[in-house]
């Protein structure tokens, strides 16, 4: 787009037409006209049994709207939405699809963690949305020359056309939606109100009946991103920061993460061996062992207690030593891990009273379990202890 400053003149005695600076110019990406809404993402049933007790938030700010910016909240990265939203801009995009390229190893779980396969023209604009609301990702193998040339989905398709050098390209064939979207305020209210009023989902259901009749231009996103929707990704995805150079970093001034200020003390350490682990304020560890785990606010650790690829969310509220006293007196179990308690591939939701001398390894390897009754599920062969739950004294699991 060109910039125009100055006035053009007829010839003599014509009226002067005058042209302010910046008429021609690209509109700018304001925030105040932005509004931000990150998705409930429904029944949370991917993160079942964590989600049994909480939900996956929503939030809506800001009037004189002229640009929603859609989230997915089960998604961790880092990116400048405005600059997002600048390219929606101008582009004069009606919805804009933020996309990650992908290779194949993710393939056969894209059904289950993405929004989408795109093919997209030279110019961004995407020209198909194949929704992975099936059962299979195997399932979706088409015949390019029944479809039409511009129908890519399942083929390796240029991925140089969202600016990937040859060389990513050809490791990254794929572009897939991340469920991240900005739409125009009046389009998307047209969609929900008018055209599409029984849809339930934007990624599956209204994005893809979209594309036919509005200008849908993707923007591509290469940095970080994880899917930590399910028991296993959140997992595999929480773990991985406890990592020496992990992948994804929450220490940076530039950009920082934001929680609810809890105003907790530092935690006490006694005697423990730590090795590749992240702690949260306020716990208190004697004499335990920590490796490759992650270790939430408020928690307990008695000593003996070892702790092997697990997460520990913590707790709400402290017990005070005269409460976990009268506890132990009366043979019941307080929050945090009793003593040489051995916990290995677990992740321990909050206010969790695990007693002394349990043993959680699921040595068996059984990958599906349902035990609320006793406490815990297990999902992908983790072990998930519930919140509140009670896991008593010399419990094997």
């Amino acid at each position: 787009m060109y910039s125009f400053c100055g006035a053009l003149k007829a010839s003599a005695g014509a009226n002067a037409i005058n042209f302010n600076n910046g008429v021609f110019e690209t509109p700018q990406a304001d925030p105040s006209n932005v509004a931000s809404i990150i998705l409930g993402g429904g029944a949370g049933t991917r993160l079942f049994p964590l989600t049994s007790r909480r939900a996956k938030p929503a939030d809506a700010k800001n009037k004189n709207v002229e640009h929603v910016l859609i989230l997915s909240g089960d998604h961790l990265y880092r990116m400048n939405y405005m600059e997002f939203v600048q390219k929606h801009i101008d582009t004069n995009a009606d919805i804009t699809v933020s996309c990650v390229p992908m290779d194949d190893r993710y393939l056969k779980y894209l059904y289950v963690i993405l929004h989408g396969l795109v093919a997209v023209s030279g110019n961004y604009r995407i020209l198909i949305v194949l929704p992975f609301n099936l059962p299979s990702f195997r399932t979706l193998k088409v015949d390019k020359s029944a479809i039409g040339e511009i129908f890519l989905p399942l083929q390796q398709v240029d991925t140089t056309l969202l600016g990937l050098s040859k060389q990513e390209a050809m490791q990254f064939p794929y572009i897939a939606s991340m469920g991240v979207y900005v739409f125009r305020t009046d389009v998307m209210l047209k969609l929900l109100r008018c055209s599409y009023p029984s849809c339930n989902d934007f990624g599956s259901e209204i994005i893809p009946s979209a594309v036919k009749e509005h200008n849908v231009q993707a923007y591509l996103f290469n940095d970080y991103w994880e899917d930590i929707g399910t028991i296993k990704s959140l997992f595999d995805a929480n773990l991985a920061l406890t990592e020496q150079s992990p992948k994804f970093e929450f220490y940076d001034p530039k950009t920082p993460f934001f929680t609810s200020p809890r105003f907790l003390p530092p935690t006490k350490v006694d005697k423990c061996r730590i090795v590749d682990a992240i702690i949260s304020h306020g716990c208190f560890l004697r004499e335990c062992s920590l490796q490759h785990s992650i270790v939430g606010v408020r928690s307990r650790l008695e000593s003996g207690v070892e702790l092997i690829d697990t997460m520990m969310m913590g707790a709400d509220y402290y017990q005070t030593e005269s409460e976990i006293a009268s506890l132990l007196a009366e043979g019941k179990v307080p929050i945090g891990v009793g003593q040489n308690t051995k916990i290995r591939n677990c992740i321990i939701d909050k206010n969790a009273k695990i007693g002394k001398d349990v043993i959680i390894t699921n040595a068996d390897g059984v990958q599906e379990a349902d035990r609320p009754g006793e406490g815990f599920y297990i999902r992908s062969g983790i072990v998930a202890v519930l919140k509140n739950a009670t896991i008593k004294d010399g419990t094997i699991i």
